[in-house]
């Protein structure tokens, strides 16, 4: 529903900034050498650049859903379905171009991967990974800035992948679609960003 009073604020996830920081101390003191600040100092700027692309969504967001007439709960609920299609045509519309790579970049792809195979390499990855695939959705076809397949099934994001992703304004989701992470806007169904191979 409306979301323009709504705060948007976007951090790094606490946890993937400690394993980013632990991994290069790890690595170098293992070559023998000092810890080596340029990694981490890369991925702070690729976490902080981010940040940046989904609060200008976030933004965008919010602009596009304040010229929309709010439903009110006398309404119903055909009219809130479609509030929700007319405001995913209208974001559709002010973002034509949109494609994969411009919220999840290269870098950030990386950076997510490397997250994902620490929790799936861990002890408790198999689990982890059977709770995410208990729905079986590695067919749905996904094209970034289109709804997501009305009747298709949301997978779990299990809370030890959440605590090291960055946090996300209020409307964004991740979500798993069989190997892949979707960066999801709840409110309009759509799929603002895709990071595929995600399972090592």
């Amino acid at each position: 529903m409306k979301t323009t009073n709504a705060r948007y604020r976007v951090s790094r996830g606490p946890l993937l900034a400690v394993m980013l920081v632990v991994s290069a101390s790890v690595v170098s003191a293992a070559a023998g050498h000092a810890p080596q600040p340029p990694r981490v100092n890369a991925d702070a700027a690729t976490l902080a650049d981010f940040t940046k692309r989904v609060n200008e969504y976030a933004a965008l967001h919010r602009k596009v859903d304040g010229a929309l007439k709010e439903p009110s709960r006398e309404d119903r609920p055909e009219d809130f379905i479609e509030h929700q299609r007319a405001f995913a045509k209208l974001m559709q519309k002010e973002r034509p171009y949109a494609k994969p790579g411009d919220v999840f970049t290269k870098p950030m792809r990386n950076i997510v991967r490397r997250l994902l195979a620490g929790v799936f390499r861990g002890p408790q990855g198999r689990e982890i990974k059977k709770s995410i695939l208990d729905e079986y959705t590695a067919n749905v076809l996904l094209r970034v800035n289109t709804q997501y397949p009305e009747g298709a099934p949301f997978s779990t994001v299990p809370p030890q992948i959440l605590q090291g992703l960055p946090k996300l304004p209020e409307g964004l989701e991740y979500r798993f679609i069989g190997p892949r992470l979707i960066l999801l806007d709840a409110h309009a169904r759509l799929i603002v960003d895709i990071v595929e191979r995600v399972f090592p």
